[in-house]
């Protein structure tokens, strides 16, 4: 939407460190990145990052009313947007480094699948190895992590660094084809097993 553009633009001016990107993503990129979610049972589904809810209304749809969607943003204006439109989410203000801690006062064990919509090459190393650290702490050991980058920022160094990152944290990382129809044109990493 037009007015979504808006207000995500007007939020990256104010914080391009959290914020990350200019646009919201598309619909294409949407459900690149929601395909691990499981088509049956009552699944445990975490959201990073989810700004304007592109991702998360794709998650919506595919739960279809089943599990619990977490969603976690840190920019308390995009959460409110959030609450408002997907009222089957639970939007939760906070940081997703403390995704152990808010996991667990819910009663929620462990994250089927961690679907991130933050912009890991704007973060510092530190950042990436707390952020990362906390995702593997709540995710199944059959669960999925799956996250995107963009295909013009893939040489930058926090870019490289993050792939090699995730290479380490774990066994099996795929990245898929690139969605041209995204501004800017992106792909998603799809990584599952962590390493002990």
């Amino acid at each position: 939407m037009a007015n979504d553009s808006a207000v995500f633009f007007g939020q990256f001016v104010r914080s391009p460190g959290t914020t990350g990107a200019v646009a919201p993503s598309s619909r294409r990129l949407a459900r690149a990145i929601a395909s691990p979610v499981p088509e049956r049972g009552e699944p445990v589904i975490v959201e990073l990052g989810p700004g304007t809810g592109a991702f998360t209304a794709e998650i919506q749809h595919r739960l279809g009313g089943r599990g619990h969607h977490l969603a976690v943003e840190i920019n308390a204006k995009l959460a409110e947007l959030l609450s408002g439109r997907h009222p089957g989410a639970e939007i939760v203000v906070d940081d997703a480094a403390e995704l152990p801690r808010i996991l667990a006062e819910r009663g929620l064990e462990r994250a089927d699948a961690v679907i991130s919509g933050l912009p890991w090459a704007a973060f510092p190393p530190a950042v990436q190895d707390r952020l990362l650290s906390a995702i593997t702490g709540v995710l199944a050991p059959e669960g999925a992590f799956t996250t995107f980058a963009y295909v013009h920022a893939r040489t930058l160094p926090p870019a490289l660094r993050f792939r090699r990152l995730l290479a380490s944290t774990f066994e099996e990382v795929v990245p898929s084809r690139t969605v041209w129809g995204n501004l800017p044109p992106a792909f998603v990493y799809h990584a599952r097993r962590p390493r002990a």
